[in-house]
């Protein structure tokens, strides 16, 4: 591959920690308006067996040079494109939260689509196939920046202790709009996951409510179920380790059918 390639698909996937002889490839797509780094101390604590990539889309920090993407289905075309090269065939995880959880079960879809090899797991959080965001998101997204950071809050879209002075409050704001008329923008056709679907949720999240995680049972091959844990949309942050071992648990039992 030329460097170009690579530089490109750097600038898409951080692969801090990455290690080409653990035994699986993890990919984790961030909730809305996030980035990799905010998954960095998330992303150490995965197994060695783990090698870990951390999604950073356009629009913020390092690429925020680059127009943020405002429709699902331009976006998945590009995510795509440099997601195929980072395959190398070893089983692999998708794991996504929110927006992510969205990303991460479209990319496994046109994957699919694509042939290209199916994931041996995908995990979702925090989002279900039953929820209709296009017109709450839209309405959110053309809010101003104070609004929108009010609803934002409100609806528990921001990490607990959270604070943002205004350079910060500035940088974000681009992104986070985007990647909400992305989530917008999606038009569900119903296309199953070409593999076991693994779902968790928070049990007082005020977006998604336990019983629709459900949902994924009409949207995969495989529904391993939906596992709760207490919290809100940000539950995998103060439930890391058990959550985790459960990702690592399904990932080594259904590489193993491989």
């Amino acid at each position: 591959m030329s460097t170009a390639g690579r530089t490109r698909r750097a600038r898409w996937f951080t692969t801090a920690g990455a290690d080409p002889h653990a035994d699986h490839q993890v990919f984790l797509f961030p909730h809305a308006g996030g980035t990799a780094p905010a998954y960095q101390a998330w992303a150490a604590t995965l197994p060695s067996t783990m090698d870990v990539r951390t999604l950073q889309l356009p629009g913020r920090q390092e690429r925020s040079d680059e127009e943020p993407f405002t429709d699902v289905e331009p976006l998945l075309d590009a995510l795509l494109e440099v997601f195929e090269a980072e395959l190398d065939g070893r089983p692999y995880l998708l794991f996504g939260h929110s927006f992510g959880a969205l990303l991460a079960y479209r990319l496994s879809v046109a994957a699919a689509w694509n042939g290209l090899q199916a994931p041996a797991l995908l995990g979702v959080s925090a989002w279900a196939p039953a929820l209709e965001p296009a017109a709450e998101l839209a309405r959110v997204a053309t809010m101003s920046d104070d609004e929108l950071l009010d609803r934002v809050g409100q609806l528990g879209l921001m990490p607990e202790g959270a604070t943002l002075d205004p350079a910060t409050l500035a940088s974000i704001m681009p992104a986070l709009r985007a990647d909400f008329l992305a989530a917008g923008s999606l038009r569900e056709d119903g296309e199953p996951a070409p593999c076991p679907v693994a779902a968790y949720c928070g049990t007082t999240d005020p977006i998604v409510a336990p019983g629709d995680m459900a949902a994924w049972a009409d949207h995969c091959t495989d529904f391993l179920g939906a596992t709760q844990f207490p919290g809100g949309h940000f539950y995998l942050f103060e439930h890391t380790a058990a959550l985790q071992h459960s990702l690592d648990r399904r990932l080594r039992r259904l590489s193993a059918r491989i």
